[in-house]
């Protein structure tokens, strides 16, 4: 049986012992385990049943401990980083050989993340080694956001949940790096397009997606619940079209039909309400007894560009008028 604690000193002992727990963040719950030892990275894959192909997330506390394992900061992340660290934004960066290449599928470059979780960072504080840390969930379903999903998902899997809370933002990091002396968004997530470029200037590309990601959570077909999920730029027109199915929808506004099983992302459309109940409602269509789910792309701007992204490979079809 899997523990769910609050003990600092245990989740310590564990990760010290080259066990792997599920840790808290703002963004999702990940799970952690020793980065700078392969047999240790190993049994993260495993537990996920993740292809290894899928590079990982590493964990630090600060940005002068990640020097133990990058090479170097691009003056332009540095910038990012001083102003939106600890927090949703993952650097990618040239690594150092210390870190193994099973963490980042071969490339030459590491994802590098600070929390702004005052437990984890605790954590990370009081150990000599960052965390290699993806999302606590089987691979490609739904990420979790509370530690009772870690439960459901991975219960007997591994020894324990660290207790953090619900968290605060609920959709992944933003994943930036540079490419060819050009700012690149390789992950849409919790820091906005408009936010990075109002400090560092004009993104060069967005990379969405990927059969041979370079970061992580750039999977064409990733996030997906059980349950059906179609997209539509037109929710009325398609409710109107297909009134006699046995669906369920997702609202974000205000709900114009309440005759079928509904959630809504956020009833006064505020995008960072949007994407802090996602994962939480993909969960929850799944104990509804429709036969699929609805619902309409929402605002492409700020955080919404994120929720669209993460919606667009959850989907099981794209239905536009």
């Amino acid at each position: 049986m899997t523990k769910i604690g609050d003990s600092l000193d245990e989740a310590l002992n564990l990760l010290r012992n080259d066990e792997i727990i599920a840790i808290p963040t703002e963004t999702v719950y990940g799970l952690a385990g020793n980065a700078y030892k392969p047999e240790v990275v190993i049994k993260i894959f495993e537990i996920k049943n993740r292809p290894t192909f899928n590079p990982l997330i590493v964990h630090t506390h600060s940005m002068e401990s990640s020097l133990d394992f990058v090479e170097k900061w691009d003056k332009r992340l540095l910038k990012l980083a001083e102003h939106y660290s600890p927090g949703a934004i993952t650097f990618l960066l040239p690594k150092k050989d210390i870190i193994p290449d099973l963490v980042t599928a071969g490339s030459s470059r590491v994802a590098v993340r600070i929390p702004n979780h005052s437990v984890t960072l605790k954590l990370l504080k009081n150990l000599d080694f960052p965390l290699a840390a993806p999302s606590a969930n089987p691979f490609g379903y739904v990420s979790p956001t509370s530690s009772e999903h870690v439960f459901q998902s991975l219960n007997h899997k591994i020894p324990m949940i660290l207790e953090g809370g619900k968290c605060s933002i609920g959709i992944e990091s933003t994943i930036v790096g540079i490419e060819n002396n050009e700012l690149v968004i390789y992950r849409l997530g919790g820091i906005s397009q408009e936010n990075i470029e109002e400090l560092v200037g004009k993104v060069s590309k967005i990379h969405t997606s990927s059969s041979k990601p370079e970061t992580p959570g750039m999977l064409i077909q990733h996030y997906a619940p059980k349950k059906k999920l179609i997209l539509t730029n037109s929710l009325p027109k398609y409710v109107e079209l297909h009134n006699k199915d046995r669906m369920g929808i997702i609202f974000f506004g205000k709900p114009f039909n309440k005759n079928y099983p509904f959630s809504n992302l956020s009833e006064s459309r505020c995008l960072q309400e949007a994407a802090k109940n996602l994962f939480q409602i993909l969960r929850e269509i799944e104990s509804w007894e429709v036969d699929y789910v609805v619902m309409e792309w929402i605002e492409e701007k700020g955080l919404g560009r994120a929720v669209n992204d993460r919606l667009k490979r959850a989907a099981s079809s794209i239905i536009n008028f």
